[in-house]
């Protein structure tokens, strides 16, 4: 059972290249499509390969501080 809500699945992939990118923070992410950010990190953990998701992951958690930033 997945923890993310309902997402129309047309909407899935837009979602993980918005996530993947370093332009595009959580919070536009929420703005577009109503989901928080444990939403699309559940959504991210579902849908990516444990190796990739654990690598945006540390990706995000590194540079969170700069993202926010330059996002």
């Amino acid at each position: 059972m997945s923890k993310a809500p309902q997402i129309d699945p047309a909407h899935v992939s837009d979602i993980i290249q918005m996530a993947l990118s370093d332009h595009v923070s959580f919070q536009d992410i929420r703005r577009e499509y109503g989901i928080a950010e444990k939403d699309v990190k559940a959504l991210m953990r579902d849908n990516l390969k444990s190796g990739s998701y654990r690598a945006w992951r540390k990706r995000v958690r590194t540079f969170g501080d700069r993202r926010e930033a330059y996002k």
